[in-house]
């Protein structure tokens, strides 16, 4: 009697810890290489449910952020834009919804409604230096993920074991 109480103990202990270490419970925006056997870079979001990437145009020089929120489906609404030049490569104006500004000697596409289940970024390896920008801080992706590696940006929920092999933006610096 005594050793299937053990015996059973033991199990709901052995069941509770792969409950803890497989369930994935942490809410986290997580950069994935194409390269599946590189290591994935990610930040856990909680209340925040806003995030920001800044990098410097290639052609002008010139700081660019895009304004993004997560929404309850855990899809990726891009709300804003702000860039330097309307230059190559950048708008020169707001489509259909949106609204552009030109203040400061910064120009902003707000109201955007754009969403993706995820997008793909490639983090630059000569001029952009892409940072994110969450809690009002800034953290070099190039820090945690090599330069020139192209990773899918999406929403995802991961387990302990997850949190474990990849690497915690907010924590390598």
């Amino acid at each position: 009697m005594k050793k299937t109480r053990i015996r059973l103990i033991t199990l709901i202990i052995i069941i509770l810890m792969a409950i803890l270490i497989f369930f994935p419970y942490r809410q986290a925006v997580v950069f994935q290489p194409r390269d599946h056997s590189m290591v994935f870079a990610y930040f856990p979001i909680n209340d925040d449910q806003t995030f920001k990437i800044k990098y410097t145009h290639s052609i002008h020089l010139s700081d660019v952020v895009e304004s993004y929120k997560i929404l309850p489906n855990k899809e990726i609404q891009q709300y804003e834009l702000m860039y330097a030049e309307t230059a190559v490569g950048m708008p020169a104006n707001a489509a259909e919804g949106e609204k552009f500004e030109h203040k400061n000697g910064k120009y902003y596409i707000k109201n955007m409604k754009r969403t993706f289940p995820y997008f793909y970024l490639r983090i630059g390896q000569v001029r952009a230096n892409h940072r994110v920008i969450f809690q009002n801080k800034q953290y070099q992706l190039s820090k945690s993920i090599k330069p020139g590696t192209s990773v899918k940006v999406a929403i995802r929920n991961l387990n302990l074991l997850q949190q474990w092999k990849g690497v915690n933006i907010l924590e390598s610096f």
